[in-house]
């Protein structure tokens, strides 16, 4: 048996000790996927916080026949989605636009050209995220930041692989056309 089972039995038996390791190997993803999924460093904090007591409290409903990441992050992406809606309903906006959070950085370059060049990648890259329905973005996130395949993400989701093509299809077609509408110049017509 390899470490993470380990501690998931100990954990499961209400080892606190067990389950504080894997908040250890798990954090920086699941923080990650909060931020990218709320664009906010804060609300991540505590998304992950969040995500990580219910998943102790919920342990005993894991099937350890199926990837423990897989049912954390789903954890968590259920959260943050709850989040959003809330957010939705109480009509708070939060449009400033944020920098990157530091854990999200590349510490290989340290030419401020290429850091700038990064960040500004990184914001735009939020931005056109931010600009997704919450499912598309959600589904995108999985994919590709945490190279999840299609049926771990239709579980992680609750539907089908189709569905999760489809919508990773449209999400595609719709941040494409998000990013040429935000490159586009409007041209003074001439009189």
């Amino acid at each position: 048996m390899n470490e993470e089972k380990v501690w998931l039995e100990q954990a499961r038996q209400g080892d606190k000790a067990a389950f504080g390791k894997l908040i250890e190997a798990y954090q920086t993803p699941v923080f990650n996927l909060a931020y990218r999924m709320l664009n906010n460093a804060r609300e991540a904090e505590e998304a992950a916080q969040e995500a990580f007591i219910r998943a102790w409290t919920k342990l005993d409903s894991y099937n350890p026949e199926h990837k423990f990441s897989t049912w954390l992050l789903s954890i968590t992406s259920n959260y943050c989605i709850d989040l959003i809606r809330k957010r939705r309903a109480i009509l708070l906006s939060i449009d400033e636009p944020l920098a990157p959070h530091p854990a999200l950085m590349s510490e290989k370059s340290k030419d401020p050209e290429v850091q700038v060049e990064q960040n500004e990648q990184q914001e735009l890259v939020q931005s056109l995220l931010q600009q997704l329905p919450e499912d598309y973005r959600q589904a995108v996130i999985l994919r590709y930041w945490y190279e999840m395949s299609y049926e771990e993400i239709a579980q992680v989701m609750n539907t089908t692989v189709s569905a999760i093509k489809s919508r990773l299809f449209r999400a595609r077609r719709q941040l494409a056309e998000i990013n040429l509408q935000q490159q586009m110049i409007p041209v003074p017509q001439q009189h």
